[in-house]
């Protein structure tokens, strides 16, 4: 009903969005920088980098390999990551 009248403050008691971050992002990369934890990430492609992570920003992560180059992976092309000895054998 576009001419029902309006309560007073009912702009101020709508229901706000959800943040836009939530920090648990953070939290995991900086648990895991810390406890310079062995991960193995897996890319968009199913090609898989182990290496553990040694710093992040918005776009990117760079991994420490032990044996092939240090390299620098940006967030969208991975697909999903976890702990080395959480994998099966």
């Amino acid at each position: 009903m576009p001419n029902a009248p309006r309560k007073p403050g009912n702009a101020d008691t709508r229901k706000k969005p959800p943040p836009v971050e939530t920090l648990a992002e953070v939290f995991y990369y900086r648990k895991q920088i810390d406890a310079r934890t062995e991960m193995v990430i897996v890319l968009q492609d199913g090609e898989q980098i182990i290496g553990t992570i040694e710093w992040y920003d918005l776009d990117s992560l760079k991994i420490n390999r032990k044996d092939a180059p240090n390299i620098l992976l940006p967030k969208h092309s991975i697909k999903y990551m976890f702990k080395a000895e959480d994998r099966a054998e």
